[in-house]
């Protein structure tokens, strides 16, 4: 069980991609209603 730094950076890394995907898709989902409300309206 050598390998305790190299799974905490990549427990790290997947952390900060899920953090930027789950923040593009809030950003798309806010667009996406702004964009049906402006249309619709």
């Amino acid at each position: 069980m050598m390998m305790d730094c190299g799974g905490a950076a990549m427990m790290i890394g997947m952390g900060v991609v899920w953090l930027l995907v789950v923040a593009v898709l809030i950003l798309g989902l806010a667009a996406l209603v702004k964009y049906l409300r402006a249309g619709s309206g």
